[in-house]
This record gives structure tokens, sequence and C-alpha cells, in this order.
């Protein structure tokens, strides 16, 4: 006697995208587990069987058949097991393809449950590919792996024990989710395959939808998302998986695990329905859903008018990407975490065990290493496959030198150096450049060279050239085309400047993590003035080229960012709200300056991110190409600067 419980089970399977065999494998490993412990219903990622991040290769169908020849093998697989087990594929229905979750048991697809909220919105775009199941007919069916399967949204799956729904992923961040109605009409739990990327602060707001949602239903809920393996182009997956009984958390998977993973417990089914047959809410709720006709809202206009000076009273966070106190810490650790499994993925994917980094002893580039050396340490890598150089010319200062050098000592990867004073001299003679004119000619020449050398030596030695630019250099453009601006992966990508100089510094000071040099090379590496360092330094040897001298201060840049990007507010607005935000700071003419510039640069050096290296979103705000941002490279900016000339 089970006194109402009913043990399930949410499962991580690494995979390999595009490769449904090797998924499989990894599938039927986690089944047999879960079976050997008595879990009656497991639950698996969206489109497990395929992989989640294949894109246009969705429109192969060499893909679909390796899908559903997966699918027949799963079946044949779980013909001698009771467990029901529900995995995500593509499906092909009257020429749409669909996002289905396939719930199977005993070598019989039970249903087909497809997708029906499909995000196509920033890094999303399964619109490109998928079709929703509002357009397919309410009784529909399908031909699948030899047998006539339902097809719908709308499908309870009822067990001896328990009665379930399944939803997918976006479905759940809907304003009324399926699983509102599949409760309403007597699911007890709800089993959720997802696909959720990773940025920071998504897990906490995801826990607390998910209690909410269990709670709303007064239901079982579990959810499976997509984890290591996926590909790491833009976006991380960190393999979340979680069981909540309404609003409560019974288990969860442990996020950025390299290895599969099975989260079980049990959900106490008959409580439920106690609890369901109490609450008269839920009782009304049923009432009113079943409604043959719906009574249509009014709307009432009022006429308010006001004649007050409207006064903004509300605080304005100067630092939008950088939490206070606690939540920074969190923030970092979160950041780092995702930086580095993107890494660590693409080096595994790659195969390769070593990683070329230019080491400047600037932030970024420390920043890069720090991720690097964190990497190699969770794939058991020596650290002697990361190879830092520092590249010195015509205006390295000591004091960046000197700690580049100690920096690499103290990771103990292996360090070499090449001064290029030497080689672009040679290249100013061979293109009739005149030293003395420091100009863009002067300062890029020396930024491609040192990517020239890092890409050779990548080369040379099999390994991947690991970018160092951050999200706050892209939007500005603040980068040498085909220079700094290209690498093999970007790992910095998705950060802003502000948040870049918080990370090394809880490196710095969390030594616990494993990595990081003496943090008083860490600490004066964030105290040191932001350059590219390619204008001499002067007499004393000290940094004459300041980046926040020419560009304006990365606060400022950073706020704007994230107000024209994250909430696409307009410059008078954005403005408005620098004023309150800064008012200790700057000044009103200052603010409308560097505002003007922000939009110049962001305009006229679209064409640099159109062209980015592959690298990991992190935040709220990403400029990938093939992701969050998609804008011509010759588009106007007279609007924009109009509104700002007329501020």
């Amino acid at each position: 006697m089970n006194y109402g419980f009913v043990k399930i089970a949410t499962a991580v399977p690494e995979v390999r995208v595009a490769d449904p065999k090797f998924n499989t494998q990894q599938i039927e490993n986690l089944v047999i587990q879960a079976e050997g412990r008595g879990v009656e219903i497991i639950c698996l990622p969206e489109l497990s069987l395929t992989g989640y991040s294949c894109g246009d290769l969705f429109g192969q169908q060499l893909l679909l058949d390796e899908a559903e020849m997966a699918l027949i093998n799963l079946m044949n697989f779980s013909r001698s097991l009771d467990i029901i087990t529900i995995v995500g594929l593509p499906v092909s229905y009257n020429g749409m393809l669909l996002n289905c979750a396939a719930v199977i048991q005993k070598g019989r697809i039970l249903g087909l449950v497809p997708k029906t909220f499909l995000p196509n919105y920033q890094e999303f775009y399964e619109r490109r590919w998928f079709a929703s199941a509002i357009e397919i007919p309410a009784d529909a069916t399908v031909w699948l792996c030899g047998q006539q399967v339902n097809l719908s949204s709308r499908m309870l799956f009822r067990t001896p024990t328990c009665t379930f729904g399944v939803e997918l992923c976006e479905d759940l961040w809907a304003p009324i989710p399926p699983s509102s109605e599949l409760a309403l009409r007597g699911a007890e739990i709800i089993f959720n395959l997802s696909a959720d990327d990773d940025v920071v602060g998504k897990l906490s707001y995801l826990n607390q939808l998910l209690r909410q949602q269990s709670a709303r239903c007064i239901a079982g809920y579990a959810y499976a998302a997509a984890g290591f393996g996926e590909s790491t182009q833009d976006v991380v997956y960190s393999g979340k998986a979680m069981i909540l009984e309404n609003g409560t958390l019974l288990a969860a998977a442990e996020p950025h695990s390299l290895k599969g993973q099975l989260v079980e417990s049990e959900v106490d089914v008959e409580r439920l329905r106690t609890q369901r047959r109490i609450n008269t809410t839920f009782g009304m709720s049923q009432g009113m859903m079943n409604r043959k006709a719906e009574q249509p809202y009014r709307v009432i206009d009022s006429a308010l008018i006001t004649t007050r000076d409207f006064e903004l009273t509300r605080h304005v966070n100067p630092a939008p990407f950088v939490p206070q106190g606690a939540q920074l810490d969190e923030r970092c650790e979160e950041i780092f975490a995702i930086q580095t499994e993107g890494l660590a993925r693409r080096l595994q994917h790659v195969g390769t065990k070593t990683a070329v980094l230019g080491i400047s002893g600037g932030l970024d580039s420390t920043l890069a290493l720090l991720v690097t050396v964190r990497a190699f340490d969770l794939l058991g890598l020596d650290r002697r496959g990361i190879v830092g150089l520092t590249m010195p010319g015509f205006g390295t200062s000591e004091r960046t030198y000197n700690n580049a050098c100690d920096l690499m000592h103290e990771l103990g990867i292996t360090s070499q150096e090449i001064n290029i004073a030497k080689a672009v001299t040679q290249h100013f003679e061979d293109i009739g450049h005149d030293p003395a004119v420091q100009d863009v000619t002067y300062e890029n020449a020396q930024a491609r060279e040192r990517t020239q050398i890092l890409m050779d030596i990548a080369n040379q030695l099999g390994g991947l050239v690991i970018g160092t630019g951050d999200l706050s250099e892209l939007a500005l453009g603040w980068c040498t085309y085909n220079g700094d601006h290209m690498s093999m992966y970007a790992v910095n990508t998705g950060v802003p400047k502000t948040l870049v100089k918080h990370l090394v510094r809880w490196v710095a000071m969390h030594k616990e993590n494993g990595i990081g040099g003496e943090a008083q090379t860490l600490l004066d590496i964030v105290d040191t003035p932001i350059s590219p360092e390619l204008i001499p330094t002067n007499a004393k040897g000290e940094i004459q080229q300041k980046t926040e001298d020419l560009v304006g201060p990365y606060e400022l840049h950073d706020f704007f960012i994230y107000h024209a990007l994250r909430w696409g507010e307009r410059p008078s607005k954005i403005y408005f709200l620098a004023k309150r935000a800064f008012a200790d700071r700057y000044s009103d003419q200052e603010l409308k300056h560097w505002l003007q510039t922000f939009y110049r640069r962001f305009f006229s050096q679209q064409f640099k991110r159109s062209c980015l290296p592959d690298g990991p979103k992190v935040g709220s705000v990403s400029l990938s190409p093939r992701g969050d941002w998609r804008m011509p490279s010759d588009a106007s900016r007279e609007a924009w600067l109009a509104e700002c000339e007329a501020l």
C-alpha cells in the first residue's frame, strides 16, 4: 500500500546536439535507474531526443527520421518496463512541424502533446521551425512509429494511482498556462518538458513561478530542462530539474552539472485530492471553466485630467546591472557558472585540451582567464594547456605587464611573451605609415597583430582562442574589427563592463572556488585605469590613453544600454531617468553629451556585432546577432540623435 504517494522523477540527460542515438542511450540509462527505484512516471527535457538547440537542422528530413527511429528504440526498450516515460521530439503533421512530448509505456505511444506557446522573442525563435498546438484540429491524430497516435494539448493520462497532464516550457510562462485547465479537468500531477536557458536571476524567478503554479493548481509539478551538451553558441543550459507539490519544493537537481542527473520524489496525490475537495475556490473555478458562453468584459472610459507638475519619487538605480549586498555575490557566482559551463561545453565539443588567450593585465582578459581556468578544472584538464600570451607593444605600461605576468604565474598556466613592436614597425614600413602619426591605423595595427599571433598559435597547438571583449565594448563598438573583435569563443560577450570589475573582485575575495591568483594581483587589476594601451605611456611610464576619457564613463553607458536595449526606452526618457540616477555626479550637459555619444557609436558600429563569435548570454541584455539583437548595419540613427539634440 502506497498511502496515496506516487513516486515520480524528472531527469536531465547529457545530450549531443542532432545525435538522437547517443541521446537515446543517455535517456535509457536514466529510465532504467528510475525503474529500479520504483518510479512510476519519468519526465525528460524538451526535444531531448534531438537536442533543443538544433536550429535550422530541424528542417532536415534526416534529423526527423533519426528522431522517430530513436523513439522506436526507446519504445522497444520500454516493453518490459512498467515505468511511463515522457520524452521530447519534433513530429511532422500535415506539412507542419510540432514540438511534442511523447508519453510512452510498454512499447506504445499513449499520446503526443504538442507545445502551445512558442517563444519568439530575445534569444528564442521557435516559430521559425514549429507550429503551435492551436493550429491543429482538436481531434488530430498522426501516424508515428507504426501506430496511429492521438495528437493534442488537451489530453489527460490516467494510471491506477493518478491522473496527469503535460505542458512544454513556455506554456508555463503564459498568463493562463495550459496546466491550469489540465488541473481543473482532473490532472493531479503536471509534467513540464523544458529547454530553459540560463541567465542571471532566472532560476529564482522560475522557482517562484513553479511554486505558484503548483499551488494554484493544487497539484504536483515535475519540471525537466535541458542541460549540459546543448549548444552554447549564444546561451547556456544549466539542467534545471525540480519536483514540487502544492507550492512546496520536494527535490531539485544541482544546476551546471556536467553529468546526467535523476531527481525523484513522491507526490501525495491523496492529500492533493483532499485539498481540492475542501477548497471551494477550486470547485468554483471548474464551474466557471465549464460555462458554455463567456460573458463579454465591459470597458468604462473615464476623463482623468491633472494639472500638477509631474515629479518622479521612485528610486532609479544608477547601476542596473549590479545588485547590492548579498545579491551581488549571488549574481557573480551565477554569471561565473554560466560562463564556465559555456566554455567547458565548447572545449569538450571541439575535443581540445588547449586554450589560447591574450593576457594584457586588464579587466576583461583577467576575467576570461579566470573563466578558462575554472572550465579546465571542471573538465579535469591540466591548467598548463591554457596558453597565456602577454604581447607588449608601444603603449604597454609596467603595471599591466607585471600584473599579467604575475597572474599567469599564480594560476599555473603556460605563459609566453611576444613583443609586437618589431612586427608592427615592419608592418608600418610595408604599408607606408608614419609611426609618428598615432591615428586609428597606428592603434588598430597593434590589435590586429595580437589577434594574428593568437590565432596562429592556436592553430599550432590545436586549441581555441578565447575572446575577452565585453558587452559594453560591443555596444559602443570599442574593439578593432578583425582584431580583438574576433576569437573562437567569447566568454565575456554578455557581461557589461560595470559588472566585470565586480566579477574579478568576487573571485579575488572567494578563494574557496579553487581559482584565482593572489588577491593582491586581482585587486590591483580592478583598480587599474581601463585602457587599450595602444598609445605610448608618459615619461613616468603611466597610462595616457584612458578609455573613459574617450568614449565616456562606463557607468553611464551601461545605464544607457540597459534602458535602451532591455526596455526599448527612447532617448528623452533615458535622459530623464539618468538625471535622477546621477544627479550628484554629472551635470545635465554631461549626460546629454554622453547619451549622444552612445547613440552615435551604437548605430555606426552594428557591423561589428553582425559577425560576432559565439559566446554565452548571461543576463537580460545580449547583442548576439543570432539571438536577442538583430539590427541592420545601415539603420539610420537620425531620429534618436534628433531627440538627443532637443533635450
